[in-house]
């Protein structure tokens, strides 16, 4: 049940080339491919007042190349697959609420109730399903918002590759997604006012459309499994992009959360046994996050000043549900 018609636009057209392996999974490996116009083998990264060039990496086949495919396109090709597996896909209608029976998940009620033995939300990081069902959020950082857009060059302009830049403010990213489109996207450590012009690196390029921006303070949902449903994706845990695999993480835990699903229905393992390993899984994951995340702004000046309180209260007011 997918809420907005398609195609829809997101952010996050860069993807590591780690996820060709999961593309592969899928089956849909040559259409991502023709669908990316550009492949990197890597991007610049100046951090701490130093630059330097990350490679992706190599084997025998050659160097390692990353993917720069619009999500749009990226959404409708796994839509396509998915409906060539038999999904019935109901696009568009919106989930209105779950339906709850004796303390378990059942189903949803959109425009027609559905019931089903088992509800996977992976509507993104409004979290739906844990609103809906009152369950707590873990909070690890302040507030935080990445801002993000686009711009065209005149002329056939390339950039060489994506870069990522860290000022002690904070940091930008900037991408060619496509021929003469380039993509950028800013967070500041503290609240600031949205961007009204691109960054400096793009000050000669149109600007195309407005900049917009989206709550990436870093969040997780502990019961992110329970009775009858499973949540995945940014639903299940966020944080921001400079962890630089949001797409990978919500690929690789809607099949997760599919795995365990099929182990529960098939009998080998127990409902909770196959919950308590989803949560586990979700929550080394993030935390793996928010530790390499607060390490690598620590080596700004300034920095995030929240990173070096040291009182805990405040370490607590970060964990509020």
């Amino acid at each position: 049940m997918e809420r907005s018609a398609f195609p829809r636009h997101r952010p996050g057209e860069t993807l590591h080339p780690g996820v060709e392996s999961i593309f592969r999974q899928l089956g849909v490996t040559e259409r991502v491919s023709a669908a990316s116009g550009l492949r990197h083998e890597g991007h610049e990264v100046t951090w701490a007042g130093h630059t330097t060039f990350e490679r992706f990496g190599a084997d025998a086949a050659g160097a390692w190349t990353g993917y720069q495919v619009a999500r749009e396109d990226l959404d409708a090709i796994l839509l396509a697959r998915a409906r060539e597996l038999g999904v019935d896909v109901i696009q568009p209608e919106a989930a209105l609420e779950p339906i709850v029976r004796d303390g378990r998940v059942v189903g949803v009620r959109g425009c027609r109730a559905m019931e089903a033995r088992y509800v996977v939300d992976a509507a993104g990081g409004r979290g739906w399903l844990a609103r809906q069902l009152q369950l707590p959020f873990a909070v690890a950082s302040p507030p935080l918002r990445a801002y993000y857009g686009y711009c065209q060059a005149d002329g056939d302009e390339h950039d060489a590759a994506p870069s990522m830049t860290g000022d002690g403010e904070g940091w930008t990213w900037t991408a060619q997604v496509a021929p003469r489109r380039f993509h950028w996207t800013r967070l500041a450590f503290e609240s600031g006012a949205k961007p009204s012009v691109p960054p400096f690196r793009f000050a000669k390029h149109r600007p195309l459309g407005r900049a917009r921006g989206a709550d990436v303070t870093w969040r997780q949902v502990p019961e992110c499994a329970g009775g009858g449903y499973f949540v995945a994706g940014d639903a299940a845990a966020v944080v921001d992009p400079a962890a630089s695999h949001g797409v990978l993480r919500a690929l690789m835990s809607g099949m997760m959360a599919a795995h365990a699903v099929a182990r529960i229905v098939d009998g080998p393992v127990e409902e909770r046994d196959a919950v308590d390993e989803y949560r586990g899984w979700i929550g080394m994951w993030f935390e793996h996050d928010v530790a390499r995340l607060s390490e690598l702004y620590r080596q700004l000046d300034p920095g995030p000043a929240w990173l070096y309180k040291q009182s805990s209260e405040e370490e607590l007011l970060w964990q509020r549900p």
